[in-house]
C-alpha cells in the first residue's frame, strides 16, 4: 500500500470490510502522557495572571514539557492573544516539542498546504494553463495534445471535468453549512465584509480535506468543527499568524479529526468502531458513574443517540456559547486520555450536572433539556469529568 499523503487521512480495510482509525504522519492520534504524581501546585490555580505566568514560563522552554503544558491548559486559556493558537497547535501535534524547529515547521507545514491548494483545487484549465506556460515557449497547445480527459464535455468518470464538477456540487454544500455557521457572530456572519474573507478559507479547507480524503468526503458538521479553530488561528495578535490562517486551521483540522473520523463514516455505524458504539460507551459510562440516572433515562427511553449523537460528533459546538467552547476545548485538547475519551467523560458530565432536572422529567421533558442544554459553570463542568470514573 502507498503512503498517504500529508494532510491524507488513510482508512485500512478489514476483513470485515471495517475501516482502522489511521493517519498520516499529519494525522496522527494525539500521543498520551500520563500525569505526573507530583507536580508544583501553582498548576492548580484558576486566576488567569497565574496561568499566564505558567504558560509563558512553559513555552518558553527550548524542549517543552507535554505534561506540564496539558495541566495549565486544561484549566482553560485566555481569549485573544497568541497563548491559546500557539498552545492549541501544540497540543494538536502540529508543532513539535521543540521549539527552535517552530518557525521551520510553520513554513513548511504553510508551504505545503499552498502547494496542495494548487493541485487538488484549481481548475483543469488552471491546470492546463500552468502546462501551457510551463512548456510552451507561445503559451498554446497544439490540438493534438489536448486529450479528451481534458475536454469540458467529458464527463465520463476518471474524466479531469467530470471529477471537477462533482467537486463544484461539494462545494455548494459546504458554502450552505458555512451560511448557517454562526450567523450571530460577526466574524462568521453572510452580512459581515469580513466574513466573506473567512468563509472563502473556511470553504478552501473544507474542500481540500474532502478531495485528499474522498473515502470520507465532506460530511455535514465539519464546518462546525473547524469553526473554533479557524477563529482562534484568525484571531491570533500575530500578524503573521493571522495571514496563515487558513494553513494552519487546515493542518490542525486534520490532527483533530483524525481521532474522530469513524464518526463521520456511515458504512461504520454499526461496526465497533462507529458513532453508535461510541454513543455505547458513553452510555455505559454513565451507568458505571450514577446508575440511578441511568435506569432512569433507561426507563423514559430517553436513548442517548437522541441527544448525543450532535455533542459527539460536533465536539459540542452546538451545546455552548461560542466562547465557551473555545474554554471546553482546551480542556478536550490539553487531556492525556486523549480528545475522544475526555469528549465522552465532558457528555457524562454534562448529564451529571443536570442529574436532578432529569430524575424529576419524563421522556418529553428530558428530551428537551438535553437537546437544549442550560447554561452551567464551565469550571464545575470540568471538574466532574476529572472525576468520572472510567470503565
Amino acid at each position: 500500500m502507498k503512503s498517504a499523503m500529508p494532510f491524507q487521512i488513510k482508512l485500512k480495510k478489514f476483513s470485515d470490510q471495517q475501516v482502522d482509525r489511521a493517519s498520516d504522519q499529519l494525522g496522527q492520534e494525539l500521543e498520551t502522557y500520563p500525569f505526573s504524581a507530583v507536580r508544583s501546585e501553582r498548576y492548580f490555580v484558576d486566576g488567569f495572571e497565574d496561568l499566564r505566568s505558567d504558560l509563558e514560563f512553559e513555552l518558553s522552554q527550548k524542549i517543552i514539557c507535554i505534561e506540564a503544558l496539558q495541566q495549565v491548559a486544561c484549566k482553560g486559556l485566555r481569549h485573544g492573544g497568541e497563548m491559546r493558537p500557539l498552545v492549541w497547535k501544540i497540543l494538536l501535534g502540529y508543532l513539535s516539542v521543540n521549539s527552535n524547529s517552530w518557525e521551520d515547521e510553520l513554513t513548511q507545514q504553510r508551504l505545503k498546504y499552498t502547494q496542495l491548494k494548487e493541485e487538488f483545487l484549481a481548475s483543469p484549465s488552471q491546470c492546463t494553463n500552468k502546462e501551457e506556460k510551463e512548456y510552451h515557449a507561445n503559451g498554446l497547445l497544439r490540438r493534438h495534445e489536448v486529450t479528451n480527459g481534458d475536454h469540458p464535455l467529458n464527463l465520463r468518470n476518471g474524466s479531469t471535468w467530470n471529477q471537477y464538477f462533482k467537486n463544484a456540487e461539494i462545494a455548494e454544500q459546504i458554502d450552505r453549512d458555512l451560511e448557517r455557521t454562526h450567523p450571530d457572530i460577526e466574524f462568521f456572519s453572510v452580512n459581515s465584509p469580513i466574513s466573506q474573507t473567512n468563509q472563502a478559507a473556511m470553504r478552501n479547507i473544507l474542500l481540500l480535506f474532502a478531495k485528499m480524503n474522498p473515502a470520507i468526503g465532506y460530511v455535514q458538521g465539519m464546518n462546525e468543527v473547524l469553526a473554533p479553530l479557524y477563529y482562534v488561528f484568525r484571531t491570533d495578535s500575530s500578524e503573521d499568524n493571522t495571514l496563515h490562517a487558513e494553513a494552519d486551521s487546515f493542518g490542525c483540522f486534520v490532527q483533530l479529526l483524525s481521532g474522530f473520523v469513524d464518526n463521520f463514516c456511515p458504512q461504520l455505524d454499526n461496526s465497533s468502531v462507529g458513532i453508535h458504539a461510541t454513543l455505547s460507551r458513553l452510555s455505559q459510562l454513565l451507568k458505571a458513574n450514577d446508575k440511578d440516572l441511568w435506569d432512569h433515562l433507561e426507563n423514559s427511553k430517553v436513548n442517548t443517540q437522541f441527544y448525543a449523537f450532535r455533542w459527539v460528533t460536533l465536539l459540542l459546538t452546538q451545546e455552548f456559547e461560542f466562547h465557551s467552547i473555545m474554554t471546553i476545548w482546551d480542556f478536550l485538547l490539553s487531556n492525556p486520555l486523549g480528545v475522544q475519551e475526555m469528549l465522552l467523560r465532558v457528555c457524562c458530565s454534562m448529564l451529571l450536572c443536570v442529574r436532578n432536572e432529569l430524575l424529576q422529567g419524563d421522556f418529553a421533558a428530558n428530551l428537551k433539556l438535553l437537546q437544549h442544554y442550560p447554561e452551567v459553570d464551565l469550571r464545575h463542568l470540568r471538574d466532574v469529568a476529572s472525576n468520572i470514573n472510567s470503565l
